[in-house]
């Protein structure tokens, strides 16, 4: 897949782009889910059945952030990961468009003739709740009137689960809850994230827990405060673990950020400074304070326990 970056005006013609005819999905697609999936699929089931690629349009950074909506200042998957996502349902192209308060002007008309237009777009595929230009003002339909007969539009339903409408909103809202089988039903995948192993304070190393501390490499969405079971990757090697998400409230400390420290298990090594991935399995508990360090170390081994036993099944 070849990733091509644009701004608005587009300046033609662009890098590794020479072609006479394209589907094309448009959204911002943050999370990737069965919805964004559906969408994307349709367009990649209408280029077979043309001959003709097949492209997606998403936008950085997420508009919402850039008209000042601040719970969107962090990603279910970040760019670099959607990007691989999207590649995986076979896309040749995506158009990372870059958003920011000049495009977030562009009217609906100035998107479809000096964009849509111009790269010489066959068929868009959108979701049904789509909307585009200026203060949002352009839906599925100012697009079917804008494309004069030009374009094809393909308008897909939206995506229901157990009588649930699958968006990025709900998903968001799901894993701040820390209900991971959600986010597994309505992605098709676990909740990941990428980061840097960095040192601590060294307090799980004291009590018999080291734990490796993870810096983010991108602006996720973190998850509940609580504990996990989950997946540790590290180059080529996969280990479970046992993650501690919060403000470790036994210890009293007044840094109110949240801390990723992972406890991987059957492991004895240096992680200092390599680039890991966390595989979210399951909610083990709640963060909690503890009347002191001796019932957090109790606490702690029945953690262990249980996410064995989850590993095991």
């Amino acid at each position: 897949m070849k990733v091509i970056h644009v701004a608005y005006p587009l300046e033609l013609p662009l890098v590794d782009y020479d072609v006479s005819s394209i589907i094309i999905a448009i959204g911002d697609f943050d999370g990737v889910h069965l919805g964004h999936q559906d969408v994307i699929g349709q367009a990649v089931r209408i280029g077979q059945q043309r001959g003709l690629p097949v492209a997606v349009m998403t936008f950085h950074p997420h508009p919402r952030e850039v008209l000042g909506k601040l719970t969107y200042s962090r990603y279910l998957s970040p760019l670099p990961e959607k990007l691989a996502l999207i590649e995986d349902l076979g896309v040749d192209y995506t158009f990372v468009v870059q958003f920011d308060d000049a495009f977030s002007k562009v009217s609906p008309i100035d998107f479809v003739q000096n964009v849509l237009m111009k790269l010489d777009v066959h068929t868009v595929v959108v979701g049904f709740d789509f909307t585009f230009g200026n203060q949002a003002e352009g839906t599925v339909e100012t697009l079917k009137e804008l494309s004069d007969d030009q374009m094809d539009v393909t308008v897909v339903k939206p995506y229901q689960l157990q009588g649930e409408k699958i968006s990025s909103t709900l998903i968001r809202e799901l894993l701040h809850l820390g209900r991971l089988p959600h986010y597994s039903l309505y992605t098709g995948r676990h909740y990941r994230i990428t980061g840097r192993v960095i040192h601590g304070d060294g307090r799980g190393q004291t009590i018999g827990f080291p734990t490796a501390n993870i810096e983010l490499s991108e602006r996720y969405v973190i998850p509940a405060n609580g504990v996990y079971a989950v997946r540790f990757v590290c180059g080529c090697e996969t280990f479970n673990g046992v993650m501690n998400i919060g403000v470790r409230p036994t210890f009293q400390t007044e840094d109110d950020h949240p801390r990723l420290e992972v406890h991987v298990l059957d492991f004895d090594g240096d992680l200092y400074g390599q680039q890991v991935t966390v595989e979210f399995i399951e909610f083990l508990r709640p963060e909690q304070k503890f009347a002191n360090v001796q019932s957090l170390v109790k606490q702690i081994t029945e953690d262990v326990k249980h996410a064995r036993e989850i590993f095991n099944k």
